[in-house]
């Protein structure tokens, strides 16, 4: 058992919700510090200049500030669910792609008044796209890959509600992906989910 975890996070944020979720899988105990993303606590940027959340600091002696890290470790102490066990090499990809190309194609799709350079990119076809591939993968099984919850499906559920939040009634209207929308809503609608959101 770690005594003294400390986890900035904030609330909204999908980094931060996978990290939650791993850490509720896990049942690694910690302390929880909502941070206000305008008036970040100054302890937490002593340890993470950075200034951005998850931030795990493990008994002020480590600090874990990515949240693919933070889920590595929690799970890596306790996986009941072998969900680390679960992830084959080439989630890792897929993760990756979320971060990065999916990612960017979200926060345009969001605010795209932020992005005036990127404007002739047509950033809404292009989340669309990663989505269809994940509703593809999904079409064969209940998770990403297979049966049982992996690291993939926690890491990447938060970023695709925040995609659907943009425009609900486009998303929820799309015939595209119905194995998609069933996979999402059985992360949103689950108790873990309502434990990690609680504000």
């Amino acid at each position: 058992m770690i005594h003294n975890a400390t986890l900035y996070t904030f609330r909204r944020c999908p980094y931060a919700m996978r990290a939650r979720m791993a850490m509720l899988i896990s049942e690694f105990e910690h302390t929880e510090i909502e941070v206000d993303l305008k008036n970040k606590p100054a302890e937490m940027l002593k340890i993470s200049p950075k200034g951005t959340v998850p931030v795990l600091n493990i008994g002020n002696e480590q600090v874990i500030d990515e949240s693919l890290d933070i889920i590595r470790y929690a799970l890596a102490l306790n996986d009941e669910h072998d969900v680390l066990g679960n992830t084959p090499d080439d989630a890792w990809d897929l993760i990756a792609e979320n971060d990065t190309l999916f990612k960017k194609a979200l926060d345009r799709y969001k605010y795209p008044n932020r992005y005036e350079e990127d404007k002739t990119q047509d950033w809404q076809a292009l989340g669309e796209a990663f989505l269809l591939k994940l509703n593809n993968m999904l079409s064969a099984s209940p998770f990403l890959y297979g049966d049982d919850m992996c690291v993939a499906d926690i890491a990447i559920f938060p970023f695709v509600r925040q995609y659907r939040a943009v425009n609900k009634e486009v998303f929820d209207n799309n015939p595209d992906w119905p194995e998609l929308k069933n996979w999402l809503e059985s992360f949103i609608n689950s108790e873990a989910f309502a434990e990690i959101m609680k504000k």
